[in-house]
Parts: C-alpha cells; structure tokens; sequence
C-alpha cells in the first residue's frame, strides 16, 4: 500500500504536464495564424500602388464636352488631401485613380443627375520635381513613384562636401512655406524623410563652417 500513493501522484503530474504542454502548443498555433493577415495587410501598402496613378501635386486638366453649355474646363493640381475642385459637383477624389477610372468616376457624378448624357476627358501632364543647390547633379527629375527627400537628393547624386544636410529646403508644388528637412537624423528616423510629390522643389543650402 506505501508504494501506490507515490504512483498515483507521478500518474497526476505526469497528466498535468501533457495538460499544460497541449495548451502551449495550441496557444502558440492560434498566435502563428493570427499573424498572418498582419502581413498581407503589410505587404499591401503605399509601395504596391502604380505609378501612372494620380498624386497629391499632379498638374490635371479635366475637360468637357458633348453638350450645349459645359461645365468649366478645370485646371489645376491634386491638393494634399487627393481632391480636385469641380462645377456644381465640389470635391471630387482624384489620388490613387489613373486618368481612365477618374474620367468614368466623373462622367457618373453629371449623368444623369446633371446632364442626360457627358463626355469628360481627364489628361494629366507629366510629373518632375526639382533637386538644386550642394548636389553632385542638380536637375530636373521624372517622378516615376513614390519619392522622398532622400532618394530625391541621391538621384542626382548625392551632397556636395559643402552641403548643409541639416537644413535641407523642401518646397511643395503649391509654393507654400518651405519645410525644413534634417537629413542626418532622418538617415536613422525614417519618418523625418518627408514624401517628395511631383512638382515639388528641393534645395540643399550651402554650409558655411
């Protein structure tokens, strides 16, 4: 009898810890797939967007035709917000959408509520922004996808030995107040390298000790 009871408490523990090592498993298999749309939703960013689509700064032109009295030929650029202002309809959103889907998005906002039938042509010139100043290669760039600071002044070649990488000039397309870029810290901080979209300007300034 003395020698059943340590048995039946081996039995016990041994129970208990296939118990507790099913339960690891399980949690840690629950864990591996609930990672998984965490990915997908990663790998479907900003990145995976083409490059013939509208941005904010685009130069458009949205003409109309097919009727007595049109509305307005509108030219202008995407606002930062990725809309454009049109007659009688206000705000339309244009970024993300290539020149076709934004054409048929207008079209169904006139017809039939406005016109019974619209012809709506949308062109969009071509993108460039502008890297000047302490740069190996100043120059005119083509905007073929998304861009920042950085990049921007690596495409034409990189600082000078003069240059001021901490006070780095970036104008937006609208000409409003220049924002000032600190390339050294956004080396290690990606969030201060600043999108670059078409029609923008970048100077890098002259140090001066």
């Amino acid at each position: 009898m003395g020698m059943q009871l340590p048995c039946k408490k081996l039995s016990v523990v041994v129970a208990l810890a296939g118990f507790l090592l099913a339960t690891v498993f399980s949690t840690g298999c629950q864990s591996l797939d609930s990672s998984q749309p965490d990915k997908k939703a990663a790998s479907a960013g900003p990145s995976s967007a083409a490059s013939g689509r509208l941005r904010p700064g685009d130069q458009v032109t949205v003409a109309f035709s097919g009727v007595q009295q049109p509305p307005d030929k509108f030219e202008g650029r995407v606002k930062e917000d990725g809309q454009i202002p049109l007659p009688y309809i206000g705000s339309v959103p244009a970024a993300g959408k290539t020149t076709s889907e934004l054409e048929s998005d207008i079209k169904a906002l006139y017809v039939p509520k406005f016109y019974v039938r619209l012809t709506v042509n949308v062109n969009s010139e071509a993108r460039f922004f502008t890297v000047d100043g302490e740069v190996r290669s100043p120059s005119r760039q083509v905007y073929a996808g998304e861009m920042s600071v950085l990049r921007a002044i690596a495409s034409a070649g990189g600082f000078t030995d003069f240059a001021n990488k901490k006070r780095v000039k970036l104008i937006r397309a609208d000409g409003r107040k220049p924002i000032y870029v600190n390339c050294i810290d956004a080396q290690n901080k990606p969030e201060l390298d600043l999108p670059v979209y078409p029609g923008d300007k970048i100077i890098v300034t002259r140090r001066f000790w």
